[in-house]
C-alpha cells in the first residue's frame, strides 16, 4: 500500500506564479535543504546531471540587467519581468551537465527534471511557491551563467513566499484515458 501522505504531498504539488509571491526573502538554509532534496533525485549510472545556479539579493538585478541586454524585449514584457524578479526570493537557474560518452541526453534531462519535482514537492505544506520557466532567451545567457562546455540551461525556477491558502483546483484528465492494461 502507498503510504497516503506521500499521495498527499504529490497531488498538492502546484506551480505559484511569481506574481502570487510577497516578497519575503527565503532563508538561504531552506534555500539549501531544498537542494539537498533535489540531490536525492534518481539519476542513471549516478551521473547527477543537475546543477544550480542560485540568484538572489542584487545577483537577481544582474541577472534581470543581462536578460534585458541581451533580448529586445517590449516595455510591457519588462514590467512583468522586473515585477516577477523583485516578488521572487530567488531565482534558481536550473542546468544540466551532459555526459556524453554515457548517456543519452533525454535520461539527463529526466533527471534533472526529477531533481527539480522533489524541489517542487518540499515546497508543499508551506508558504514556499515555485514556478519553472523556460524562456527562449535563455540559451543567450551562457556566457553570463558561466556554464561550461558540457553544460546547458533548461529554465529558471523562481522561488518565493506566498500567502495563498487556495487548494490546488487543477483538474488532471482522466487517468483511465491514458493508461492501456497488457494481462
Amino acid at each position: 500500500m502507498i503510504h497516503q501522505k506521500i499521495s498527499s504531498i504529490i497531488q498538492s504539488r502546484r506551480s505559484i506564479y511569481p506574481s502570487a509571491f510577497n516578497g519575503e526573502m527565503i532563508e538561504e538554509d531552506i534555500i539549501i535543504q531544498l537542494l539537498e532534496n533535489a540531490n536525492h533525485a534518481p539519476s542513471h549510472k549516478m551521473t547527477q546531471p543537475w546543477r544550480f545556479k542560485i540568484f538572489g539579493n542584487d545577483s537577481k538585478k544582474k541577472l534581470l540587467d543581462e536578460i534585458i541586454k541581451k533580448k529586445e524585449i517590449s516595455e510591457i514584457k519588462k514590467k512583468k519581468l522586473e515585477v516577477s524578479f523583485n516578488k521572487s526570493s530567488h531565482i534558481i537557474c536550473i542546468c544540466m551537465k551532459r555526459n556524453k560518452d554515457l548517456l543519452p541526453e533525454w535520461e539527463e534531462i529526466a533527471a534533472t527534471s526529477m531533481a527539480v519535482q522533489n524541489i517542487w514537492i518540499s515546497c508543499v505544506d508551506s508558504n514556499i511557491g515555485g514556478y519553472w520557466s523556460t524562456p527562449k532567451y535563455m540559451n543567450q545567457l551562457r556566457t553570463f551563467l558561466q556554464l561550461h562546455q558540457d553544460e546547458i540551461c533548461l529554465g529558471f525556477f523562481y522561488l518565493g513566499m506566498h500567502d495563498s491558502k487556495k487548494e490546488n483546483t487543477t483538474r488532471r484528465g482522466n487517468l483511465y484515458e491514458k493508461i492501456q492494461w497488457f494481462r
